[in-house]
């Protein structure tokens, strides 16, 4: 395996132990799915009330002993040996719907099992999208910050109008799908760094992304258990004291006779101006502000004579 080889993933076969679950196999969900499979997840449960048909889904679950054999063959074999124990519960729940009503539902859920859960999404206009981690009681719940629909209970349907549907780019979809995939991947086999959240605007080609902490008056009460579970299970970890080494001389002898000198000279420091520094042996600055010189010319005051402008005049012209 490149990526073994290559100091990314230490052990990349355990994926063909983990078991996701897709909520939604519409635009984002089905490319998910194919992009797991690919990748070659031990196991994929998908929920949608729609009828799917799940074809054309070449590359499943190769595995290093089936070399020889036709990829039919293998993938025949793989599927009906996955290798997972039935009842297993799973390790990702991964959420591709479309609407808040349905999010809501799962990140109930989520939050009263204590399972972790990726929501991921795009926009009506199809060129914006993100992807959520959620560890209830460690991050924050799609319930901790929700939308304007949600948080004022507003139906949905009343903000569809009639005869008018979503955008739909599978650019886009293709887009989030991919990083939501990526993110699986780190997450489960623990390389790289994990985003709780990651957007996406295809206008600028913009990525941006944050961490979000749970909200202590978040609605959902189990959302609020949770948080307080967790922070019993973070007291609990030992504490680690930090220890602070002293930096050690890295030449403790001076064979070749090298010197810190100043270019300031120590005439210029005393007649330079500006606030004295107090700065550490061996250190001085570099370059000094000179005093300025008085260049001011002495006011000459002429005592008055008394005489008028029409005599000063007359005495000019005999001169």
């Amino acid at each position: 395996m490149a990526l073994k080889r290559m100091g990314i993933v230490n052990d990349y076969e355990k994926i063909r132990t983990f078991a996701v679950a897709i909520v939604g196999v519409g635009g984002v969900g089905s490319v998910t799915a194919e992009m797991l499979t690919r990748c070659g997840i031990g196991k994929l449960l998908l929920f949608d009330y729609d009828k799917v048909e799940l074809a054309n889904m070449n590359r499943l679950f190769f595995q290093p002993h089936q070399a020889g054999l036709s990829k039919v063959q293998a993938a025949e074999h793989t599927l009906s040996n996955g290798g997972l124990e039935e009842g297993k519960p799973v390790d990702l729940v991964l959420s591709c719907v479309d609407n808040f009503e349905a999010r809501m539902t799962i990140n109930t859920a989520c939050n009263e099992l204590g399972q972790t859960w990726m929501e991921s999404g795009v926009s009506e206009n199809a060129v914006s999208g993100h992807i959520q981690l959620i560890i209830p009681g460690e991050s924050a719940c799609f319930a901790c910050a929700p939308p304007l629909v949600v948080a004022a209970n507003i139906d949905e349907k009343t903000l569809k109008r009639e005869g008018v549907c979503a955008a739909s780019l599978p650019t886009t979809m293709g887009v989030v799908a991919g990083i939501l995939v990526q993110n699986v991947l780190k997450f489960l086999l623990n390389f790289g760094t994990v985003s709780f959240y990651l957007g996406y605007n295809a206008m600028q080609d913009f990525f941006p992304t944050m961490s979000m902490k749970p909200n202590p008056q978040c609605d959902d009460r189990n959302c609020r258990k949770q948080q307080e579970e967790y922070k019993k299970k973070v007291a609990a970890l030992p504490k680690q004291e930090v220890v602070q080494e002293e930096e050690q001389i890295i030449h403790e002898d001076n064979e070749w006779g090298i010197e810190l000198v100043s270019e300031v000279s120590e005439e210029e420091l005393k007649n330079s101006s500006g606030p004295v520094l107090n700065l550490p042996e061996g250190i001085t600055v570099a370059y000094t502000i000179p005093k300025k010189q008085d260049d001011s010319v002495p006011e000459v005051t002429v005592e008055e004579s008394g005489e008028s402008l029409e005599d000063l005049m007359a005495k000019m012209k005999n001169m």
